[in-house]
């Protein structure tokens, strides 16, 4: 009870520094992971239960079908300029608990460093120009244990956060997930309580690279703060899975985001929360052949004419599995959904009993 206490209290304290705060810190860890979730709306907080679930909701973990499950996902956005990474392995350790270790990397490669085109005394030269990359890193251990009461398992996310701008600046940071899945007869309920300690990051600058002195000026000097924030953020989603036919499944989710930093342009804005709904279905034929479609990222707008209006940002995919291996596909988009190119997601799963080799 005294360390339930405890992270109620760091919570609470957490959610009052929103006015001290940045929004869109670690923005990198909203993006999310599987095809098939990004397909059906960035849902997955109640129906996921696999290697994907360490990031959707850790608490799935415990619902794993195999002793090991392997993922991986690539995506490009803003027509190849980034990319995104993923790649997670995880265990069930018995009938009712499961730990995994999930890794994350969106970055931008190979951009011009111009900051030595120019010398000290004006002289340009291309033959200084060097390349560097600015990339964000996520690491995550979860944990998932089913509890004596029946349906319900918990789960939880230590993630350590890696920032880096070539050699002109770095930050590490560290924050804490909690979550929670209830299964009530063909419901599903789940929460995932991100940053819910908050996630601090502490950056280093590189003055020497980073500042450019022309004669007597100074340009790109290193910013006075160094400490960037991520306050909580709350997933919900609540699921069930119809049988149409003997061969032919239907499973949907709806679910939202609530954000405690301040209002933004959701269709739902509290000066509590802003809240951001969900929503995703998923056909499925002989759990064989899927079908897949969602909408998320839904944004209030002014138009020229200081007329608001609603934008919705949909998304569609595919997948296939068969004897432990699953594909799957989405075409989606990030960021924007009224300037942004829509991007093709693939990611890969295979769940397997052992890796020993068998006779």
């Amino acid at each position: 009870m005294k360390r339930l206490t405890t992270i109620a209290l760091l919570a609470f304290a957490s959610i009052t520094l929103n006015a001290q705060t940045a929004k869109y810190s670690n923005d990198f860890l909203n993006i999310g992971v599987g095809a098939r979730w990004l397909a059906m709306g960035n849902t997955g907080v109640a129906l996921s239960s696999n290697i994907e679930s360490a990031y959707w909701n850790p608490s799935g973990l415990a619902g794993m079908d195999k002793s090991f499950e392997v993922g991986a996902m690539h995506a490009s956005y803003f027509a190849g300029m980034a990319s995104y990474n993923h790649i997670g392995l995880a265990h069930k350790l018995d009938s009712s608990s499961a730990i995994a270790f999930t890794a994350i990397r969106f970055g931008v490669d190979d951009i011009p460093n111009t900051t030595d085109l120019i010398d000290s005394d004006g002289n340009f030269s291309y033959d200084r120009l060097k390349m560097f990359s600015v990339a964000d890193y996520a690491f995550l251990l979860s944990y998932a244990r089913k509890l004596p009461i029946e349906g319900l398992s918990i789960g939880a996310n230590a993630k350590v956060i890696y920032r880096n701008v070539g050699k002109f600046a770095s930050a590490w940071g560290f924050g804490i997930d909690l979550a929670a899945k209830y299964k009530l007869n063909n419901w599903i309920l789940g929460a995932n309580f991100r940053d819910i300690t908050t996630t601090l990051n502490i950056w280093s600058f590189n003055s020497d690279e980073l500042e450019i002195t022309i004669g007597d000026s100074t340009f790109n000097q290193a910013p006075d703060n160094n400490l960037e924030i991520t306050t909580p953020q709350l997933s919900v989603g609540i699921a069930r899975t119809f049988s149409i036919t003997n061969d032919i499944a239907l499973s949907a989710e709806f679910g939202g985001n609530f954000h405690f930093d301040g209002q933004r342009n959701t269709p739902l804005t509290t000066s509590f929360a802003s809240i951001e709904p969900r929503l995703g279905i998923e056909a499925s034929y002989l759990n064989l052949v899927f079908i897949r479609a969602g909408v998320n990222n839904l944004q209030r707008v002014n138009d020229f004419g200081n007329k608001t209006s609603l934008i919705i940002q949909p998304n569609i995919g595919l997948g296939l599995s068969f004897r432990g291996v699953s594909i799957d596909y989405a075409l989606t988009n990030v960021g924007n959904v009224g300037f942004s190119r829509y991007s093709n997601i693939f990611s890969l799963r295979w769940e397997f009993k052992s890796f020993k080799r068998t006779s």
